[in-house]
């Protein structure tokens, strides 16, 4: 019978029979021992990279490194580990790397120490000679900063040759928000690839929500809603290809992010939380229309109730549309389906939202809207029209003008591109999908000067939301 080792005792006597070693010995077998037992556990040689074959032992392979590394599997746990592990420490080096508040005051005060006379205006100028010598002053930390590039990039039209040292500092701030913000994301990046999944961008927001006062009165019932009402603008109009994944670039380039920070300031105005979809108020607006349109309160929306949006002058042949093409439950659509018909409906004028609109007016499938497709929208149109006792406007006359007014490379058909490039698309689709719309368009030149809102009610009798 195999005698049952006594570890204890094994490894008192293995130190007691190692001499004394210094810390960077120690570290050096640890690197050693940790290299040998993953190896063994990857069944490879431990002087071989992991994943290598006999094709790697040429010549080569001892100047061009190893440049493509797959991504561990999830029964992979070791591997794994390490990889967060090692994103998680570059991270907290390239965090170091920043400027701290104090470094940037520090900076400022030198950029104000070596400002080149005169002023310009109000505004205190730097030549690139004093530039040069804060650069000296301000610390490696500062050196990407102080480069030639970076001052030409400021360089205006100030007959000295210099530039401003707000614009300066302001762009060394900016860049060093955009840094910070980048590791922020990163940090949410599960799959460190550079992108961030539905998921993560709302465990962002979750825990961005408490660092933003404007958003303090927000009950914590309500947090789920607002997380999915932000989230959506972001996917809506940076992933229009449904891909589900965002890269951390585009949200950094785009000003969505700058929207949502906005609401740090304690005295953002009425007017500019209205206008930043992020904000309480508008959250809750959007939610508010949501339950306003629930009118039996299962938490869905019909089509008879999605009917009621807006001025209740979308036509049945678009609701149609919207209920074949986009994701329902049981023929009715949920908030977050929701979410991004609003943002379509409110932003016409935008290429996602017309990528999201053309799909619903391309009822063929032909990735083109034809005569047949333009007619069957305008008849819906049409027919609204005699039921409020108008006459009927000619189809062919609104599809010359449509024609006309898009100028598509096909004359017979119009493509999302053509849609875009016209710069007419929020016209377009007006005139197609929504009797408001059209009326608007059709009484433009009389709009110009009097008030629509008495002449609206002819058209319907629908309340907005």
């Amino acid at each position: 019978m195999e005698t049952k080792m006594d570890w204890k005792k094994a490894l008192k006597a293995h130190v007691a029979g190692k001499p004394m070693r210094s810390e960077e010995e120690k570290r050096a077998e640890e690197t050693q021992l940790f290299t040998e037992l993953y190896c063994q556990w990857k069944g490879v040689q431990p002087n071989r990279q992991v994943g290598a074959n006999s094709s790697q032992q040429h010549e080569s392979f001892k100047s061009i490194p190893k440049f493509y590394f797959k991504l561990p599997a999830e029964d992979e746990v070791l591997q794994q580990k390490l990889r967060e592990e090692s994103r998680a420490v570059f991270l907290q080096r390239r965090s170091r790397q920043l400027l701290d508040n104090d470094e940037l005051q520090s900076l400022w005060f030198l950029l104000d120490k070596h400002h080149t006379p005169p002023l310009m205006g109000d505004e205190k100028m730097i030549n690139y000679e004093d530039f040069l010598k804060v650069s000296q002053e301000a610390g490696p930390k500062c050196k990407t900063y102080f480069t030639a590039t970076v001052f030409a990039k400021l360089l205006q039209k100030d007959p000295y040759g210099r530039i401003s040292i707000m614009q300066f500092f302001n762009y060394v701030m900016r860049k060093v928000w955009l840094h910070q913000t980048r590791i922020g994301l990163s940090l949410y990046d599960v799959a460190g690839q550079g992108y961030l999944k539905e998921a993560d961008l709302e465990n962002y927001i979750l825990e961005l929500i408490p660092t933003l006062p404007q958003l303090d009165g927000l009950e914590k019932s309500f947090y789920s809603f607002y997380v999915c009402t932000a989230v959506r603008k972001f996917f809506f109009f940076l992933d229009p290809l449904r891909t589900g994944r965002i890269k951390i670039q585009d949200i950094l380039a785009c000003s969505f992010l700058d929207d949502l920070l906005e609401l740090r300031d304690e005295d953002l105005s009425k007017e500019m939380q209205e206008s930043n979809w992020f904000s309480a108020p508008s959250a809750l607006r959007v939610y508010g229309q949501y339950l306003n349109l629930d009118k039996d309160h299962n938490g869905m929306l019909s089509k008879e109730e999605l009917s009621r949006y807006g001025t209740g002058t979308l036509t049945p042949v678009f609701l149609n549309r919207v209920f074949q093409e986009c994701l329902t439950y049981d023929g009715e659509m949920d908030y977050k389906t929701y979410l991004d018909f609003v943002l379509a409906m409110e932003n016409r004028k935008e290429p996602q939202a017309l990528q999201y609109i053309f799909r619903l007016l391309d009822i063929q499938n032909r990735n083109y809207l034809n005569i047949f497709a333009l007619n069957t929208f305008f008849r819906a149109i049409q027919e609204q029209m005699k039921i409020h006792g108008q006459e009927p406007v000619s189809f062919e006359d609104v599809k010359d003008e449509i024609f006309d007014m898009v100028k598509p490379a096909d004359p017979l058909k119009i493509t999302l591109q053509d849609l875009i490039n016209s710069s007419q698309g929020e016209t377009v689709t007006n005139i197609l999908i929504d009797l408001n719309g059209f009326w608007t368009y059709e009484n433009r030149e009389v709009l110009v000067q009097e008030n629509p809102a008495d002449d609206l009610e002819n058209f319907g009798e629908g309340e907005e939301v």
